[in-house]
């Protein structure tokens, strides 16, 4: 299906940007990381471990969690360099891929909606519950990965905003209250303007932007042609 589709592009594209920005034996090291690290490993076994067993419902929970929310970590930092006119194309392409995962996510939520208000209120009630444990479950799990990521330049309290922010946007796109305080004004403007799913915004903190800035205008008058002719 499409969503399949977009998937197998947005592969490709992180393939052209390793291959761009690494050499094979950087390449192989990379993925040799990301087979051995807790957090990934942790992160991938729980999402697997439910589109193998868990219900329709539950597997639409996992995927919006998936595409609105785990995925951000390591959307922060193309994005805070784009605000900073650094790894211009790289970040582009990430855009590209939020779009979609912001379409995905909003899809599949709204599927889950449709199923979720068909349940009796005790089941309702009780998948929430899992919704809401799993969600913090994976949160916890992000903090020690963004923790092991982002210590080193001093970035770890900023990522952790923009998660908690997204993990907000995943359970309202499933139709449900937002667990953390954190809204899009506490995120770095530089990485919310970056995070724009239309054409990218200017702002006073950065000057990226590939969308047009409209100035005020007003009419013409007849009078506006008769300079110089005093």
């Amino acid at each position: 299906n499409n969503i399949q589709f977009m998937e197998s592009v947005h592969a490709k594209s992180y393939s052209s940007i390793f291959s761009t920005l690494n050499t094979k034996a950087e390449i192989e090291e990379i993925f040799e990381w990301t087979n051995t690290n807790p957090y990934l490993q942790r992160k991938a076994e729980i999402i697997n471990e439910i589109y193998l067993n868990g219900s329709p419902l539950e597997k639409k929970v996992a995927s919006v969690f998936l595409e609105t929310f785990l995925f951000y970590s390591g959307f922060f930092t193309p994005l805070y360099y784009l605000g900073n006119n650094k790894l211009a194309n790289v970040a582009e392409i990430i855009k590209l891929i939020i779009r979609d995962e912001s379409v995905h996510g909003t899809y599949i939520g709204y599927k889950f909606q449709l199923g979720f208000n068909e349940l009796p209120e005790e089941e309702q009630e009780k998948l929430k519950e899992w919704m809401y444990d799993l969600l913090y479950t994976l949160y916890e799990n992000e903090e020690g990965y963004t923790e092991s990521l982002y210590d080193g330049v001093g970035w770890t309290e900023e990522v952790k905003t923009f998660l908690r922010y997204n993990a907000n946007k995943a359970l309202m796109n499933l139709g449900q209250d937002p667990l953390f305080p954190d809204s899009a004004d506490d995120v770095n403007p530089i990485v919310m303007n970056g995070i724009s799913t239309g054409t990218s915004n200017h702002d006073f903190f950065s000057q990226v932007g590939n969308g047009y800035l409209l100035g005020e205008v007003e009419a013409m008058q007849d009078e506006d042609y008769l300079y110089g002719l005093d």
